[in-house]
C-alpha cells in the first residue's frame, strides 16, 4: 500500500459514512423479514395508539417466508476449476466445510435476499499449511469499494464498536490497516469528529500495516439484482405495500372482533336495573343505578320509557375481511413467485407434477438469485485457495469455474428413480447419473467407490474385463 497514512484514514473515513448512511434501509429491511412490529400504515395516530396498546406484540408476518422460500434451497457444495472434467476440488471443499461456510453462507444468503447484500472475509492463513478461517459479516458492518468502470474491488473496511471505541479494519489487495476511534458523547465533543480523517486512529502503532499474500482485497460482497445500478435490491422491497396492508386489515378485524362478533341487545322502555347501597350495618339505604360501563361490557343498552320489550343486533359477519387478506397473500405470491402452498396450508394429496408446475416460479427466481450471487461466491474460494498459497494459474482456473449447488428443484424418490433410469438408457455414465441426481460430492464418491466395488466382486464384469485387457 503506497498510501500515507492520512490518506488511509480519510478513506476509512468516507467508507464509514458511507456504511451509516446505508444503515437505515438495511435496518427497514432486516425488521420487516423478522416480523418487528411498525406503525400501522395508513390508520390514523389515535387508532395506531389504540391497536398498539390493546394488542402489542402482535404482526402478520409474510416478508420470512418470501425470502426463505428461495434462500433455503442456495446451498453450495464446492467448486470445480476450469481445469477439471469432473468431481470437485477437494481441499477447497474440505476448507468450507472445516471453516463452517456450509451453514455460514446460509444465512448470508438469507441476507442477500433481505437486505439486499451480504459480505464474506476470508482471513489469511497463519502459513501455507494451515487451513484459511472464513466469517460472514452483517452488511451493516462491512462495505466494499469497487472500481465502477473494471468491477474490481480497490478495499473493503468492517467497523464495530463497544462501550468505549468504534473499531475499524481496512483490507486492501496486500494489507490490512486497523484503526479505532472513541463513540458517544467524547467522540460528539470532539472537533476531530468533523474532520476528513474522523478522529481514526491506528490500533497498533508499532506494527501499523499487515502484509497479506491474497492478491485480491480480502472482504467480498455478494450483491442481489441491481438493475445496472450501484444499489442492490432487497427481495422484500416489493412486498411491504402489501405487508403492511395485511397488518391494518388485522388490526381492523381485531378491534371488530371485540364489539362485533357477539349479539348486542336492547332493554327499550325498561328502567335501568338498580343496585342498593347499603351503609355500614347492612342496611339498604337507597339505590343507585348499574355502571353504564358494565352494561357495555355485556352488550347490553337500556332506554327508559314505557311498554319494555327486548331487542337484539346478532353479531357481525366478519369473513370479509379473511377473504381480504387471503386475497393480497395470493398477490404476495404471484408478485414473489413464491408457491402457493408456502404461504397457505391447504393443498392435501396434491399429484408431485402440479407441485412443480407451482414451484417452476421459484425454480427459475433460484436460479437467478444463483447467478447473481456466483460472482462474489467464487472471488471468495478463489481467496481461499490463495490463502492455502496456490498458484496463480490454478486461481485463475477457480476464477473460470463452476460453483457446484445442491438440487434446486425437489423431487420424490420415484420421480428421481425415474430419471436415472432415462439417462442411463439414453447411454449417460454412471457418475454423470449420480452427480445429477445425489449431487453432494462427498456422496458421489461413496456412492462411485460402490459402484466400482460391485463391479469388482460381479465374475461376469472381472471376466469380461480380462477379456478387454488381453489377459
Amino acid at each position: 500500500m503506497d498510501l500515507s497514512l492520512e490518506d488511509v484514514q480519510k478513506r476509512v473515513e468516507l467508507l464509514a459514512r458511507e456504511l451509516d448512511s446505508r444503515a437505515a434501509g438495511i435496518e427497514i429491511h432486516v425488521d420487516r423479514y423478522q416480523g418487528k412490529a411498525a406503525t400501522l400504515r395508513w390508520a390514523s395516530k389515535k387508532f395506531d395508539e389504540y391497536f398498539r396498546t390493546q394488542f402489542a406484540g402482535f404482526g402478520d408476518n409474510w416478508c420470512m417466508p418470501v425470502v426463505d422460500a428461495a434462500a433455503e434451497r442456495m446451498t453450495i457444495l464446492g467448486i470445480r476449476s476450469y481445469d477439471e472434467t469432473a468431481g470437485v476440488d477437494k481441499v477447497l471443499q474440505r476448507d468450507w466445510l472445516g471453516s463452517n461456510s456450509d451453514s455460514g453462507s446460509a444465512e448470508a444468503f438469507v441476507m442477500f435476499m433481505a437486505a439486499g447484500r451480504s459480505f464474506s472475509l476470508v482471513h489469511p492463513a497463519s502459513s501455507p499449511d494451515a487451513a484459511p478461517m472464513v466469517t460472514w459479516e452483517h452488511p451493516q458492518s462491512a462495505i466494499v469499494d469497487t472500481d465502477p468502470i473494471t468491477g474490481i474491488d480497490r478495499a473493503g473496511l468492517v467497523m464495530w464498536q463497544d462501550d468505549q471505541f468504534d473499531f475499524a479494519t481496512y483490507y486492501t489487495k496486500d494489507s490490512v490497516v486497523k484503526f479505532k476511534r472513541s463513540n458517544g458523547r467524547q467522540r460528539f465533543e470532539s472537533e476531530e469528529r468533523m474532520s476528513p480523517t474522523g478522529g481514526w486512529v491506528l490500533r497498533d502503532e508499532d506494527n501499523p500495516i499487515e502484509r497479506h499474500s491474497l492478491g485480491e482485497v480480502p472482504l467480498t460482497e455478494i450483491r442481489n439484482k441491481t438493475l445496472l445500478s450501484d444499489d442492490p435490491m432487497s427481495d422484500i422491497a416489493g412486498v411491504a405495500a402489501l405487508q403492511d396492508a395485511v397488518n391494518l386489515i388485522w388490526a381492523y378485524l381485531m378491534n371488530a372482533l371485540d364489539q362485533a362478533t357477539m349479539p348486542a341487545r336492547v332493554a327499550v322502555n325498561a328502567d335501568v336495573p338498580k343496585v342498593p347501597i347499603l351503609d355500614n350495618e347492612g342496611q339498604v339505604v337507597g339505590y343507585q343505578d348499574v355502571e353504564l360501563d358494565e352494561l357495555i361490557k355485556e352488550k347490553i343498552i337500556f332506554l327508559p320509557g314505557q311498554d319494555a320489550r327486548i331487542e337484539e343486533w346478532t353479531a357481525s359477519n366478519l369473513e370479509v375481511f379473511s377473504k381480504v387478506i387471503s386475497q393480497i397473500v395470493e398477490h404476495i405470491a404471484a408478485q414473489t413467485r413464491t408457491p402457493p402452498h408456502y404461504l397457505v396450508a391447504k393443498m392435501i394429496n396434491t399429484a408431485a407434477e402440479s407441485l412443480n408446475i407451482a414451484e417452476a416460479g421459484l425454480v427459475s427466481k433460484v436460479k437467478e438469485r444463483i447467478l447473481y450471487s456466483t460472482k462474489g461466491m467464487k472471488k471468495t474460494f478463489r481467496l481461499m485457495a490463495a490463502a492455502r498459497g496456490s498458484s496463480q494459474e490454478r486461481i485463475q482456473s477457480l476464477r473460470a469455474g463452476t460453483l457446484i449447488w445442491d438440487n434446486i428443484q425437489y423431487r420424490s424418490e420415484a420421480q428421481m428413480a425415474d430419471v436415472a433410469v432415462k439417462l442411463k438408457a439414453s447411454g449417460f455414465p454412471q457418475q454423470y447419473i449420480t452427480e445429477k441426481l445425489v449431487t453432494d460430492p462427498v456422496e458421489v464418491a461413496r456412492v462411485m467407490a460402490m459402484v466400482q466395488k460391485e463391479r469388482q466382486m460381479d465374475p461376469f464384469i472381472a471376466a469380461e474385463e480380462r477379456m478387454r485387457q488381453g489377459v
